[in-house]
């Protein structure tokens, strides 16, 4: 741990919680007092505009609702309440319900059960927050990660039914769930931010533009997007300009993640990453009793002390062994559960790579038993760090395929978020295969970044782009290193509307 420690320095993004009282007070801004020769000026004192969103997720392991609020006039994005729930916890189905899917651990789900869930949840999180669901709240974003288990469009629609209708139940306007077409549209006091009336949104979230495919690439592409996001605007918190090209991972208990090119004025996808994220990890901790790696480290975290680095190394390499990484095969329709088209990544140009454990998890199993062998032979310890190995291992191996073919350069930048991807010292792991696959020249620490709820914090970001609500002192669009592109797109669009 000391090697990793004297030789990687991580930059973790952590989600900063400020309370709704206290930025409508506008805590922590600027002193607006100053000195003018021998006298104090003070100017007039103006709050703070806000944008609150609240993100609702309803995931195969937990369930969430986050609020945050984005003081538009710095560009700074602030969490003010988190509430996570177990998804097993959702009720069983009643006598009469139909249930349209389960999680990838077995939970069934009807749209009465995950209504009422995501409506207690959403509940729960305003009373936190201290905030009036209808004058202080701006826009609700919802997403599910359990897509990946789903099997038809009808069982996708039915999780999205049941998402809209809990947010109905607790009270959120059904305005508040659609993008406003135009400027005048927006509240009044947002209406000076937003660019609607100069660029349209053409659905580029913080100017990605999504896979252009007839076919739906992977069931989880608007988590990656999401994500992607997420770490965009994250890692300004911690002095990363994490902007194109750039490769996005996000670790929950499925994995998402994207490539992203340098093109302007919008960059395109050119890579999407999807499979079986914490699943893995969560396997390896129910063999030792937990229900999953997230609980582990919470009920009994590791110390780490007399680790044999190069013992952890082996393990994990047998481990991996159980692991699949690669490009997706073409004629599949699922991989590591998630539903894939790799016939509409290969139309439109996108390399699909997927992470699996068997055939669809079926060897999730397999990583249990290994993992208590692991455990009863050497400690809780040595299993932690042979879970954060892991990750660095299967990091490296998705890095290489794009490599290899092409895709990559020493260009990009490496965000990561999701739980297993941040926890322990995966952090450490990933950087040093970063520094392994020999992409990144200078310090890692400035083109390597983690961050805490990515996906929640693109939730946010999501609903700004989505009104065109820009921030150009502090861009999230455009290449690394690069100023606002906003003049840039005026004119694209002025050509190709012309």
């Amino acid at each position: 741990m000391a090697e990793l420690a004297k030789r990687y320095h991580p930059r973790i993004a952590k989600s900063e919680y400020k309370s709704f009282v206290e930025l409508k007070e506008g805590a922590g801004r600027p002193r607006i007092d100053y000195m003018l020769g021998f006298k104090q000026v003070a100017e007039e004192y103006k709050p703070p505009i806000l944008y609150n969103v609240a993100s609702v997720e309803l995931g195969n392991t937990t369930t969430k609702c986050i609020i945050t609020s984005t003081d538009l006039k710095r560009g700074k994005t602030f969490l003010v309440t988190k509430i996570v729930k177990l998804t097993r916890k959702v009720r069983k189905p009643k006598i009469g319900e139909v249930v349209f899917g389960k999680t990838i651990w077995g939970v069934e789900l009807t749209e009465q059960s995950v209504a009422e869930y995501v409506r207690d949840t959403v509940l729960e999180a305003l009373k936190s927050a201290k905030m009036d669901i209808k004058s202080d709240l701006h826009f609700v974003v919802r997403s599910t990660g359990v897509t990946s288990a789903l099997a038809t469009p009808d069982e996708v629609d039915s999780m999205i039914k049941a998402l809209a209708k809990g947010c109905l139940l607790a009270g959120v306007p059904p305005a508040k769930m659609v993008a406003s077409p135009t400027k005048n549209g927006l509240p009044r006091e947002l209406r000076e931010f937003s660019y609607l009336d100069k660029v349209p949104f053409v659905g580029a979230i913080t100017g990605i533009i999504p896979p252009r495919s007839k076919g739906e690439v992977m069931a989880n592409e608007m988590e990656a997007e999401l994500s992607t996001a997420g770490i965009k605007a994250a890692a300004k918190w911690v002095g990363v300009d994490y902007r194109h090209p750039l490769v996005s991972f996000d670790f929950g208990t499925t994995l998402k993640g994207r490539v992203v090119n340098d093109k302007l004025p919008y960059a395109d996808t050119i890579g999407s990453i999807t499979g079986l994220g914490g699943a893995i990890f969560d396997a390896m901790a129910k063999g030792i009793g937990f229900e999953s790696a997230l609980e582990l480290y919470e009920k009994k975290p590791p110390s780490y002390k007399h680790v044999d680095w190069h013992v952890v190394e082996k393990d994990a390499e047998e481990i991996l062994g159980l692991v699949k990484v690669v490009e997706v095969p073409e004629k599949v329709t699922h991989f590591g559960t998630i539903p894939v088209n790799p016939k509409a990544a290969r139309d439109s140009g996108i390399t699909l790579v997927g992470v699996d454990v068997g055939e669809n998890g079926s060897d999730l199993p397999k990583l249990s038993e290994l993992g208590e062998e692991i455990y009863k032979e050497k400690g809780l310890d040595h299993f932690a760090a042979v879970m954060d190995c892991l990750i660095g291992r299967i990091v490296y191996a998705i890095l290489k395929i794009f490599k290899e073919k092409g895709i990559l350069n020493e260009k990009f930048s490496i965000g990561v978020t999701g739980r297993a991807g941040i926890t322990g010292l995966k952090p450490y792991c990933v950087m040093r295969a970063v520094e392994q696959i020999g992409l990144i020249k200078g310090k890692l620490e400035e083109r390597v970044v983690f961050v805490e709820d990515g996906l929640a914090t693109g939730a946010a970001i999501m609903a700004r782009c989505m009104h065109n609500l820009g921030t150009p002192q502090t861009p999230l669009g455009g290449n690394r290193g690069m100023p606002c592109i906003l003049n840039l797109r005026i004119k694209y669009h002025e050509k190709k509307f012309s």
